[in-house]
């Protein structure tokens, strides 16, 4: 496709646009440019922009994240196109907490925000950043807001300030579990050698984006009151946080009109199926969802055996936890953290095995774990080993050298394993 694509000129003046339409060259705009990793992403991303252009419609706004493993994976160019289509954007790789709040707590001025290399703020390597976090999280509904202390004269007065605003993020890895859990997640990678997008030249493009905007702005004012308060119908299954995330997208395409709302539901269902199946929640909660496979209906099983099959795992990060296996007492302390159905924690106890005393844990002691972190088998997925690694490092210290009988399970002591947290 050459860069001399005619620009839409949408509706004649004074008629009515077609919102079905007028969503269907949104996404053909972003078809031109990005490469998405389904048919459902198209749509997500399409309605995120519309949804931007009716924000004070909705009790809540998704945040939309673009996320892989890899650079050059087209997340930047993702936002790019974003970008275009948005209300006051405001494009940014790096804001202060200062400065995002400033930017957000006037509704009159309220920009879009788009952030790229969001890794940087929230990754692996990243330190602290709570009031960051605190900020994204405060601004996903319209009801939240920044409290802060505001000199009057001789006195302090507490106020609070309103932080609601659109939010979409691009990065590598995953993002904090609170802001993933209020995110459409699109799992971007890099483009195959028979995808082809046409190369995006902002002085040409832009302009193009800008005509389809002013088009989406137009045709929200001309919706607004038929999108304000909606209650769209969702799909079977879908409530709770994920019901609150996309109630404004499914309430556009609704207004919008067409296939749109098929495509939509459609969409919706796909895209929280694949949240459900990729949440990593925790390391703990990758650990109990491995331990129920390892189970797999047994009703005891000795440390050995339990250490024997994680470490097989191809696909977990048992075998390398910074540098080094999982052992016995990385075990104990990890399940510690959980309870069992009485409320009491879970630890190894004695199993009889062939004349000898082991240690290990039972079935019965996990189940209750199991019921209330780990989601059902048929969304359970693998998860790579490189991200839950950044969440091993205060399992271990320097001083808690792995003793022998922890580097070979088979020799391990029946004795209880040292719980003592290390420093």
């Amino acid at each position: 496709m050459s860069d001399q694509t005619p620009t839409p000129q949408g509706q004649p003046p004074g008629t009515a646009e077609d919102g079905a339409a007028l969503l269907d060259e949104v996404e053909a705009h972003h078809r031109r440019f990005n490469v998405f990793p389904s048919e459902a992403a198209y749509v997500a991303v399409t309605l995120w922009d519309a949804h931007a252009h009716l924000m004070d419609c909705f009790e809540a706004t998704a945040r939309l994240a673009f996320l892989s493993p890899e650079p050059g994976s087209g997340k930047t160019r993702a936002l790019e196109i974003v970008d275009t289509l948005v209300p006051r954007s405001m494009f940014t790789v790096g804001i202060s907490a200062s400065a995002l709040f400033r930017s957000v707590s006037d509704g009159e001025t309220r920009p879009t925000v788009l952030w790229d290399e969001i890794d940087t703020v929230f990754g692996p390597q990243a330190l602290g950043n709570e009031d960051l976090r605190g900020l994204i999280n405060s601004g996903y509904r319209r009801s939240g807001g920044i409290y802060r202390s505001v000199r009057e004269g001789e006195n302090h007065r507490v106020i609070k300030f309103p932080v609601y605003a659109a939010l979409a993020l691009a990065g590598l890895g995953d993002l904090p579990d609170t802001i993933m859990s209020r995110a459409v997640i699109i799992r971007m990678r890099r483009r195959a050698p028979n995808e082809q997008v046409e190369p995006f030249r902002q002085r040409i493009h832009e302009p193009e984006g800008h005509a389809l905007r002013d088009r989406l702005a137009d045709w929200a004012d001309s919706v607004r009151e038929k999108v304000n308060g909606a209650w769209p119908e969702l799909p079977e299954g879908v409530s709770d946080r994920p019901a609150d995330v996309w109630e404004p997208l499914l309430a556009v395409a609704e207004a919008a009109g067409g296939h749109w709302p098929e495509r939509a539901r459609a969409a919706c269902l796909e895209l929280v199926n694949a949240a459900k199946a990729n949440d990593k929640g925790s390391l703990g909660i990758r650990l109990l969802s491995d331990l129920r496979d390892v189970f797999d209906g047994a009703e005891r099983m000795t440390s050995v055996a339990i250490l024997e099959r994680l470490l097989a795992m191809d696909d977990a990060p048992w075998a390398d936890m910074d540098g080094r296996p999982l052992n016995s007492r990385s075990l104990a302390r990890m399940l510690g953290d959980y309870v069992t159905e009485d409320n009491q924690p879970i630890k190894p106890r004695n199993i009889k095995v062939a004349g000898s005393v082991l240690k290990g844990y039972y079935a019965a002691d996990l189940a209750d774990a199991w019921t209330r972190y780990c989601p059902p088998h048929s969304e359970t997925s693998a998860t790579s080993a490189t991200t839950a690694t950044a969440q091993v490092r205060p399992l271990f210290s320097v001083a808690d050298e792995v003793a022998v009988a922890d580097r070979n399970p088979e020799s391990a002591p029946a004795s209880e394993p040292d719980l003592t947290p290390t420093g």
